[in-house]
């Protein structure tokens, strides 16, 4: 999982990406490829 700044950049990399907030982190989980999770925060 990438730590990363900016996360709209991410968001734009899969069309299958969503952006998730859980216990105060911001995530993008991809459930039809998971090698695109990130974190915020």
């Amino acid at each position: 999982m990438k730590v990363a700044s900016s996360l709209k950049t991410l968001k734009k990399r899969d069309r299958h990406c969503q952006v998730v907030k859980r216990r105060g982190r911001i995530y993008v989980i991809n459930k039809r490829n998971p090698r695109f999770k990130a974190r915020q925060g």
